[in-house]
């Protein structure tokens, strides 16, 4: 059996061991061992998850479809949550159709592998998320990556494709660990040319991107160019499960095919319907992502000014970077005696030297907060020495 002691101290030993702590988030505030803290690691970014809305609409349907969905979809797992959700998705989206998973995680695992499989060639950004990577792996396909953003790179790996070979290129519309936005329309050009699928993860850009709030696509107006969108319902949209949209005939294909779709029991109604409500409240609501903005603008300047090192960040993720992760920790320790709550972030979620805090604004946050985390990082970067 494997020595897990020795692997917790050798973890520990690279400060890169990890614990599950119980918290409990407030809008802009988190509670954790008995102390309140402004929180700056939730992806709600619009405060969705305590909308009244919602949680009106997941306690009706919990009343009236029970608390789990029993079986899987295609077994006798869908309710009328589901299907009103994934038409509400398909309108939001602007495609004929959507279908809905379980996460962002099984969803990119189901359909990657439904996309293409052995024999194919899928080109994935070297930056992109776990849930990608493991979807691609899963394909069979052979799996090269490109430099991140780079479309000179991804443009050199598809001339030296073989020449009718299946390709998959793989990428994300907001990047989750730098906050910076792939180079659609760009990246879409290249796909075009050499005639290769396209996949955006755009979990962090769904409700935030865009004048309306469709994600990364509608902010580079490149929608009509995409033959499937996909996203998470678990960040702005602030409940949980991940989603595709596109043709009708490309979804029902992936119900029938899509493993991690039929052979996972379905999502809760009441997690289905308060999605629903939400895609409502982000089209009645567009004074959120206004905040939002605002809010992240204001935090970033004082950032900036403070003379602190980030990504290119064009998001509400603000990472700064530090390098060393007992650093990060070091940092992310002194910020919660300030009260405030940045978890710093590590190695393998990002790669060796690049630790860093990884702060996200949402638009619960109040400018006063704003202004509060703004000094308490000038003075915690001061006493360590990281400014």
């Amino acid at each position: 059996m494997k020595d897990y002691p020795r692997v917790l101290r050798d973890l520990a030993d690279q400060h890169l061991l990890r614990e599950l702590r119980t918290s409990d988030v407030r809008g802009s505030s988190v509670e954790i061992d008995g102390h309140r803290l402004i929180a700056l690691a939730s992806n709600d970014y619009l405060g969705l998850s305590r909308h009244p809305t919602l949680i009106e609409a997941a306690v009706e349907a919990t009343r009236r479809f029970g608390v789990g969905a029993g079986a899987a979809r295609l077994l006798s797992g869908t309710r009328l949550p589901h299907t009103e959700l994934e038409a509400a998705l398909a309108r939001f989206k602007q495609t004929d159709a959507s279908l809905v998973f379980g996460s962002g995680y099984l969803t990119n695992i189901g359909v990657i592998p439904a996309l293409i499989g052995r024999g194919g060639l899928i080109l994935m950004d070297r930056l992109c998320h776990a849930s990608l990577w493991d979807g691609c792996r899963l394909s069979g396909a052979d799996v090269r990556m490109f430099e991140h953003n780079d479309v000179t790179d991804l443009d050199r790996l598809l001339r030296e494709r073989r020449s009718g070979r299946a390709a998959l290129i793989v990428t994300e519309g907001v990047f989750s660990m730098d906050g910076d936005l792939s180079p659609l329309p760009d990246l879409l050009t290249v796909a075009e040319r050499y005639d290769a699928m396209v996949l955006v993860d755009d979990a962090h850009g769904t409700a935030v991107m865009g004048a309306s709030g469709r994600g990364t696509p509608e902010h580079f107006g490149v929608e009509k160019r995409m033959w499937f969108q996909m996203g998470t319902l678990g960040k702005a949209l602030g409940t949980s499960g991940g989603y595709i949209a596109g043709e009708a005939a490309f979804v029902s294909v992936l119900v029938n095919t899509a493993r991690s779709f039929i052979y996972a029991t379905a999502p809760p109604p009441a997690t289905a319907a308060a999605a629903c409500a939400a895609l409502s409240v982000v089209q009645r609501e567009p004074e959120r992502r206004v905040r939002l903005w605002a809010n992240r603008t204001r935090l970033m300047t004082g950032i900036q000014e403070r003379g602190f090192r980030t990504t290119a960040t064009e998001t509400p993720i603000i990472p700064i970077l530090i390098g060393d992760a007992e650093r990060a920790l070091a940092l992310a320790r002194r910020l919660t005696e300030l009260g405030i709550y940045a978890p710093a972030i590590r190695p393998p979620t990002v790669p060796e030297g690049a630790s860093r805090l990884r702060l996200t604004v949402t638009s619960d946050h109040s400018e006063q907060e704003i202004d509060t985390v703004v000094a308490a990082l000038d003075m915690a970067g001061r006493e360590l020495r990281i400014l």
